[in-house]
């Protein structure tokens, strides 16, 4: 088993696991939407599938929003 910190919350997972695999296995709303960090570093969306994690990395699901006040 390995360690992955996802959101601030330790999970033991099996390895080997992509951003993907990590992405369907947290049940993340709106995946189209979601920007991941891995590290605190940005994944690009087209690397996914192909981003190998390791033991002890820390992803990060973000969303942003639009919004404001408007006048």
């Amino acid at each position: 088993m390995a360690k992955l910190i996802v959101n601030g919350e330790e999970q033991q997972v099996e390895l080997p696991l992509t951003v993907s695999e990590v992405i369907k296995l947290n049940n993340v709303l709106q995946p189209e939407m979601v920007s991941v960090q891995v590290n605190e570093e940005f994944v690009e969306r087209e690397d996914f599938a192909t981003t190998q994690l390791s033991d002890g990395d820390s992803i990060d699901f973000l969303y942003f929003m639009g919004g404001g006040q408007g006048n």
